[in-house]
């Protein structure tokens, strides 16, 4: 009988994760995309990337604790998943992710010439795709009434999901992939 991977996760909050810090007795590890991490991270975290996530990247220092986050939690998760089911033991996750980080009042590097994040760039591409497909589908053929309509479908699917398909092309931007 297995165990349920749940079951093997380990949470820890921001203010654990702060004196582990203060103490150097922690291996960092941010698997946002590299727009998200160059754009703002908490110090001393290391980017591995889900959507290149490898557990074997990840190297154990003598006395020091993994922790791994993302945004708020659900990429940290899958990550988790992966270093379980490659071996992984010994490792934890920050509980809320950089927000719950940046909430309890901690500090972050912030780069502001990053580029936008790609919440907001799947924003104005969706919205510019919807916007195009009315006044197309109003002034030249309602055929182009579909595109709104594939972009809908799409954005209900990624919110039921959890997944974004346009958020994972555009990650594949030259400029998302600066980290």
């Amino acid at each position: 009988m297995t165990t349920p991977i749940n079951a093997k996760l380990k949470l820890v909050d921001a203010a654990a994760v702060k004196q582990l810090i203060e103490q150097q007795k922690i291996q960092l590890i941010d698997v946002r995309e590299p727009s998200e991490y160059a754009a703002e991270h908490i110090p001393e975290a290391q980017l591995l990337p889900l959507s290149k996530f490898q557990p074997e990247q990840v190297s154990l220092t003598q006395g020091k604790e993994i922790v791994i986050y993302c945004q708020s939690g659900n990429r940290s998760n899958q990550a988790a998943k992966k270093l379980v089911n490659y071996g992984f033991r010994e490792f934890k996750q920050l509980e809320g992710g950089i927000t719950a980080w940046k909430q309890s009042g901690y500090p972050t590097q912030i780069n502001k010439n990053a580029p936008i994040s790609l919440m907001r760039q799947v924003q104005i591409v969706a919205g510019s795709l919807v916007f195009t497909g009315t006044v197309l589908g109003v002034f030249i053929s309602p055929w182009f009434l579909i595109l709104s309509g594939f972009v809908g479908a799409g954005l209900v699917f990624a919110g039921v999901t959890n997944t974004c398909a346009m958020g994972m092309l555009l990650a594949k931007l030259p400029y998302n992939q600066r980290g």
